[in-house]
């Protein structure tokens, strides 16, 4: 079993500290994926593993993915994960890889109907429930503004199940300025709002999907202030998702979840199973 001290377990090293974290992930172009499922994803994507870190609890229920690979394992015990990442690594599997140069706008929106755009979302647990969410509910793309969290942290990673390393995703900048390189693709920009003249978004779902090629570009803002005026300005439409009365807003992840549900019902219902 390796040590705490071992030089080659480095990429482990602190886990908690988020500044050390984010000073040595932008030097080394480093992430950190956590947990059995979050791991076996990771080794089945583009994304070049560098180590994979488990416990005796860990090995077991990992092995027969491993033994597939020739990914570089390090055996520990759990002081010593412990003692290096600075918490207890209850899940017993943590790997470190390699970032890849993110591509433009324009590359990912080639082929697109579905697209999530968010704005100023810092928090990394809704970061990486919404992208759990644009995997699951048919978004093919998710477009950040500058002063987005970074997906690849170590919780967003974990909370999406893996599925930032499958969604394709790009910065726009500037900001709000690049939204022009969705409009030039053909999208209908959407504002989720609660805010005065919203429409019903149950309402005009059907004919979003149908209008201009069925490219939806549903653009949503952080907690508490939501989306910029300059954003909003942007958009083609105002939407909203009709609730109870005395309620005017959901977490932004759910509210995702909600929207993304009923264009995809619509298309469903238009188009048939022929997504």
């Amino acid at each position: 079993m390796a040590r705490a001290d071992d030089a080659r377990l480095a990429d482990y090293v602190a886990l908690r500290d988020p500044v050390l974290r984010r000073r040595r992930e932008a030097a080394t172009g480093l992430f950190i994926a956590e947990g059995r499922l979050v791991v076996e994803r990771l080794l089945m994507s583009r994304f070049p593993v560098r180590s994979v870190l488990v416990t005796e609890r860990g090995l077991r229920v990992l092995r027969p993915v491993l033994e597939e690979t020739d990914v570089t394992v390090h055996l520990v015990d759990g002081a010593v994960a412990r003692a290096l990442t600075g918490y207890d690594v209850h899940r017993g599997v943590l790997a470190a890889a390699r970032r890849l140069e993110l591509p433009d706008a324009t590359g990912v929106l080639a082929g697109a109907r579905v697209a999530l755009v968010l704005e100023d979302l810092t928090d990394q647990v809704n970061m990486g429930a919404l992208f759990r969410n644009a995997a699951a509910l048919g978004a093919d793309v998710v477009l950040l503004s500058p002063r987005c969290c970074d997906p690849l942290y170590r919780r967003s990673v974990r909370v999406s199940m893996g599925a930032v390393l499958t969604v394709p995703y790009a910065y726009l900048e500037p900001w709000p300025q690049r939204l022009d390189a969705l409009a030039d693709h053909g999208f209908s920009l959407v504002a989720l709002t609660p805010g005065p003249g919203a429409e019903p978004l149950e309402a005009v779902a059907g004919g979003l999907v149908e209008h201009g090629g069925g490219r939806v570009a549903l653009l949503l803002g952080s907690e508490g202030p939501g989306l910029s005026p300059a954003a909003v300005a942007a958009c083609d439409r105002r939407v909203r998702i009709a609730m109870e009365s005395g309620v005017d807003s959901l977490n932004v992840a759910t509210a995702a979840a909600v929207a993304l549900h009923c264009l995809r019902s619509a298309r469903l219902s238009r188009y048939g199973e022929d997504l």
